[in-house]
């Protein structure tokens, strides 16, 4: 039996105000509605319930057991209701985001952003994915994630998105395994085994297509989900990483040094951007968008 359909808030607004003004006839006075109707009220609900709410003393009105029972569980829906309430009508942001984002936005972008958030709107819950950019975009129009941060290129049609600054890669390498020359060309990174972002990636399709057109021998890229797998197997000379400047930055790893390369051996950016689908979730993606930029910026 749904639980509503044999008690309502205005039953237990009622019983409320006959504890809180001592009885039938003074709850009516405060509260407007007639005797009668609050006496019929409690009958009803008495009945539908199959119990017995009050007992009536030489003072007035008291609660048996089985009221005492029902007004000290039914506090809880009510400050619940209350705080509903509240939230919605004071603009408060509360509830679970299904944030989804590229890894390398991890290890930059997002601890700031979802700091500021965590100030600004404490009641917010986040559940954060990490994902390809390609996956992102999908589970995004599939209304799985409420906003993405990916690769600009990748953002699906019809969702609102924000630009977020460039992300500068560069090629990178332990020089005590590998000697290249100063500046290193096309062909001499195309020799050696490289390390990249995940196969199904913007970025991996990219240095492929960097290093493969014209050759006999297609060049050997490996990929790798995890920025932090890329850095171990560069320094540890398992081949040359395209990495981002910022993820070397943030996490300098002992003999790995940037490749100086000739303009046409150099990387594009990485262009990143937050996405939302603004009929499904407008009001907070503006917010998370508005706080990335503001993290992205500093």
């Amino acid at each position: 039996m749904e639980i509503f359909s044999v008690f309502g808030f205005r039953d237990i607004e009622v019983i409320r105000a006959i504890l809180l003004h001592g009885g039938f006839r003074a709850a009516s006075e405060a509260t407007g509605i007639a005797q009668s109707a609050i006496s019929r009220r409690v009958r009803h609900l008495e009945d539908r319930m199959g119990i017995t709410l009050f007992e009536r003393d030489g003072r007035g009105v008291r609660l048996t057991a089985a009221g005492r029972r029902l007004v000290e569980e039914t506090e809880v829906l009510v400050a619940q209701r209350d705080r509903i309430l509240d939230e919605l009508t004071q603009g408060v942001m509360a509830g679970v985001v299904r944030l989804g984002v590229a890894e390398t936005v991890t290890h930059t972008v997002l601890p700031r952003m979802l700091t500021n958030l965590r100030n600004d709107h404490p009641l917010l819950r986040f559940e954060i994915s990490v994902d390809t950019s390609e996956r992102m975009s999908q589970l995004l129009v599939d209304d799985a994630l409420d906003i993405v941060i990916l690769m600009r290129d990748l953002a699906p049609r019809g969702a609102s998105m924000t630009p977020l600054p460039s992300v500068g890669l560069g090629w990178y390498a332990a020089p005590k395994h590998f000697n290249l020359p100063r500046p290193a060309g096309v062909d001499d990174l195309a020799a050696l085994p490289i390390v990249s972002f995940p196969k199904a990636s913007l970025p991996h399709r990219q240095v492929v297509e960097l290093l493969s057109p014209g050759r006999k021998q297609a060049a050997t890229v490996h990929g790798s989900a995890s920025l932090a797998t890329v850095l171990h197997l560069v320094g540890q000379g398992f081949g040359v990483g395209t990495i981002p400047h910022d993820i070397v930055a943030a996490w300098p790893h002992e003999g790995i040094e940037q490749i100086e390369v000739r303009p046409e051996a150099r990387l594009p950016d990485l262009d990143f951007a937050i996405c939302y689908i603004a009929e499904r979730n407008e009001k907070i993606g503006r917010e998370v968008a508005a706080a990335a930029v503001n993290a992205a910026h500093k």
